[in-house]
């Protein structure tokens, strides 16, 4: 079958479309013939290499330890294990697996699911890594409720796109922060406000918001506790920009406050300065 591979990290021209052989299922994993494979940002860190933290978290030291790039994946299930209940060859499927930009990729089932019938296969794989992250950030960390005001930073982003969507439809009240040539995007699927962050600066202090999510990655912390309302929560997505060792991730590591579990708020990780919960995804 054919493949996009690379033997080592560093920019697209490491990658190479090869000959290579089709996987053999595991009796827990299912075949799948890949009809479309989704490209995030992730995609990008995983060929480079970089920031150096990818490599140090398990990816690979001097190469990707995953040859075959590629997570999102949406297509048709070829084969299945011998422990495998839950699909059925020719079951139309999307999810997360490794190693997507191929013909055919061995999958996890529970990292899988049906592919709604309204969507195409091109679409059905631009939503798991960055529909899951967003789902995350604002259900399961952000703890977003009915009638929260939120603040979706990078919303016309492939991960903010789909929160500010999520936030909505969980009942919040959503605004959307992108640049001048994104605010008709961000309105489309659903901000209730949009703010041109070239020219307005959200976080002056002036306007507060309960939940804060962070998919931008370029701000400080100092900057983001301004945007949040006294008992409010930020949830950072990622990072970009920063150093070659840790990238955007280092507001996470180098400046990550002392926490303590807080009765009142039900987290475990919140900011005694301004008593605002400050949580990671």
């Amino acid at each position: 079958m054919n493949a996009v591979v690379q033997d080592t990290c560093g920019s697209p021209d490491v990658l190479e479309l090869r000959e290579i052989d089709e996987p053999v299922v595991g009796d827990d994993q299912v075949l799948v013939q890949v009809r479309a494979a989704g490209v995030d940002p992730g995609v990008w860190h995983l060929m480079t290499g970089l920031p150096y933290l990818v490599r140090v978290v398990g990816y690979g030291l001097r190469k990707p330890k995953v040859g075959i790039r590629g997570r999102d994946v949406a297509g048709r299930v070829e084969v299945v294990g011998a422990n495998v209940t839950r699909f059925r060859p020719g079951d139309e499927v999307f999810g997360v697996c490794d190693g997507s930009f191929a013909e055919y990729v061995c999958a996890r089932p529970d990292k899988l699911a049906p592919k709604p019938a309204n969507l195409t296969f091109e679409q059905a794989a631009a939503v798991p890594i960055s529909g899951l992250t967003a789902l995350q950030a604002l259900r399961d960390t952000g703890k977003v409720q009915l009638g929260q005001t939120v603040l979706i930073i990078g919303a016309a982003g492939g991960v903010g796109s789909f929160a500010v969507q999520l936030a909505k439809a969980f009942g919040a009240k959503v605004t959307g922060v992108c640049s001048t040539t994104k605010l008709d995007l961000v309105r489309s699927i659903g901000a209730d406000e949009v703010i041109d962050y070239t020219r307005e600066d959200f976080s002056d202090g002036a306007r507060h918001w309960d939940l804060v999510v962070d998919t931008a990655g370029r701000r400080s912390l100092s900057q983001l506790r301004r945007a949040l309302a006294p008992r409010g929560t930020l949830v950072i997505v990622g990072g970009e920009g920063g150093g070659r060792w840790l990238g955007g991730f280092d507001r996470m590591i180098l400046r990550r406050p002392r926490c303590q579990r807080s009765r009142a708020s039900g987290c475990a990780r919140w900011s005694p300065r301004n008593e605002a919960r400050t949580c990671w995804c």
